[in-house]
Order: structure tokens, then sequence, then C-alpha cells
């Protein structure tokens, strides 16, 4: 696929607001979901773009949603940008800068600039599913563009694991 865009370029010669207003407006507002791969980062771990700007249709947000096998977790990590995190299924906990804080289906966790933080499926027996929300491309506009993983994803499998693959 290539670097990744966070923002994309503009060009003075080849750009006027009325030309990318129509560009915008005539796109789909409705993203399929179901049409859109998952990424193999497994076997505890999963995640989905929905929405970035390297896609097309917009410029200031970014959107992804995370599976967690039973009993998996996420990278150690830390970034500047705020994050909103809405648990679709499932409970969990994370732990931000050493505090820990519990969620269930219905919840929203909230991610603070900087803190660095994990996700952790605390339910023995069934997925965790959230969707992520965050406004990481206007960060990277304004160069700030911290971001570091303090613990790799995990690449032992937890017992099960293949059951609660998603669907590539």
């Amino acid at each position: 696929k290539g670097e990744r865009v966070f923002l994309r370029g503009i060009r003075s010669a080849e750009y006027s607001l009325q030309d990318e207003l129509r560009r915008i407006r005539s796109l789909s507002r409705v993203v399929r979901a179901r049409d859109l791969p998952w990424h193999g980062n497994g076997p505890q771990f999963w995640n989905k773009w929905l929405l970035e700007p390297d896609m097309g249709g917009v410029q200031s947000l970014q959107s992804h949603m995370e599976v967690l096998v039973p009993g998996g977790r996420s990278q150690k990590h830390g970034h500047q940008n705020e994050a909103l995190l809405y648990v679709l299924d499932g409970r969990g906990y994370d732990i931000h800068d050493g505090a820990r804080y519990d969620y269930e289906a219905g919840d929203l966790l909230i991610v603070h600039n900087g803190c660095v933080h994990q996700h952790f499926n605390a339910d023995d027996k069934h997925p965790l599913r959230v969707l992520v929300i965050k406004s990481k491309p206007l960060f990277m506009f304004m160069n700030l563009i911290f971001q570091r993983t303090i613990e790799p994803r995990p690449k032992t499998p937890v017992p099960g694991w293949e059951r609660w693959k998603p669907e590539e």
C-alpha cells in the first residue's frame, strides 16, 4: 500500500474550494464496514480501518474498529491525540498511566492526550469489540506526531483464539 497518508496534499494549480466541496459532497456518506478488510495483526488483536484521510472522504477524522480475543491485549502505547473508544461488545479494561479503568458494552472510554495506555479483554469467553474515533489527522497536520509503542502486541496466541478471529 505504500506510505500512510494523514492529510491529502493540496496543489494550488489543481485545487479549488468549489471543486473540492463538490467532490466531497458527491461521495457516499455511508461506509460499509463489512466491505473493509481486517488487518491480521493477531493472534490477540485485530484492527479494521473505517475512515481516514487516504480514503478520500475526510480530512480531520480517523476511525477504526478493534477486536481483542478473550483474554487478549493490545500493544502498550502512547500518542499526542485524544481518542474516544466506544465499547460495542464485551467487557474489558484499560491501564492509563498506571491507573485501571473498567468498561463494558455501551460505555465510552476517553484516552487523554499523551496518555500511555493499553487495552485488555477482561472476559475469557467472549471477544471485546471497540470503535475508536480520533482527530489524529489534525495533530499530524500540526506536526504533533509523537507516537510510541512501549510494548508490542503479543505474538503468543491465547488458547482458542482461532475461534474469535475476524473474517478476513
